[in-house]
């Protein structure tokens, strides 16, 4: 009498099986790295490490009253965080708030097949208040990290950015120069002032942030307060 019992799984069907195992498992690992991103966060004084070169551009932009806020809209500085700028990381398949993310944080991971663009989690050693903040990726979690515009849009509107192109206020609002991965209250807190009414609670980092905004606003040709250029002054002088 023959013998009966389970028909054999052919051996090449194991074997499809551990590729396809082994594939899946790859594709959702999610990518991790020591880099922090493809160009460098800016480092000291930002127009080269001397304060006397910010204090002397800092003297020469123009000095008004701001304008009225009427006619700001948050859309008239293009779709948020796109792609179409010429400024650095633009048209570089990935949008600006993940590129400043990759660029500030440390130990990242990024989110698979999105072309190594979305971070998934990471580290930030915050320049504002000098606390270590972990970052991850989620409607509940995201906000802990913000992207701060060193010059808000909102203030920028008011000091001659209603007078730029629509490219030039992309520009703007995307430029890496002009945006800093930040603990997400303390963003909060500084809403759209400038430095006579806001500096960074971390007193070590005032002259670098000084520095950027003057830099910013030299290359978008914005104007200040008497009052925000005295703060900017007395900041500069100090460095």
């Amino acid at each position: 009498m023959a013998r009966t019992g389970q028909p054999s799984i052919p051996r090449w069907l194991w074997i499809l099986c551990f590729i396809a195992v082994s594939i899946a498992v790859v594709v959702l690992e999610p990518v991790v790295t020591d880099e922090s991103g493809a160009a460098e966060p800016p480092v000291g004084i930002a127009t080269g490490g001397d304060p006397t070169a910010v204090l002397a551009a800092l003297s020469a932009l123009p000095v008004r009253a701001a304008d009225p806020q009427d006619g700001y809209s948050r859309e008239l500085f293009g779709p948020a965080w796109t792609d179409n700028v010429t400024v650095g990381f633009g048209r570089n398949g990935c949008d600006t708030r993940n590129d400043i993310l990759k660029r500030d944080l440390v130990d990242i991971s990024l989110e698979p097949a999105t072309k190594d663009c979305t971070v998934r989690t990471g580290t930030l050693r915050d320049t504002y208040t000098n606390l270590e903040i972990f970052f991850r990726r989620g409607t509940d979690t995201s906000s802990a990290v913000q992207i701060d515009h060193i010059v808000a849009l909102s203030d920028a509107w008011k000091k001659g950015a209603r007078h730029l192109d629509d490219q030039a206020r992309r520009n703007l609002a995307n430029d890496p120069r002009n945006l800093q991965a930040v603990d997400g209250r303390t963003n909060q807190s500084k809403g759209d002032s400038d430095a006579s009414a806001w500096l960074p609670p971390n007193a070590g980092y005032h002259c670098d942030y000084v520095a950027r905004q003057v830099e910013v606003k030299v290359e978008y040709r914005l104007w200040v307060t008497p009052e925000e250029r005295d703060a900017m002054a007395r900041v500069l002088s100090s460095c």
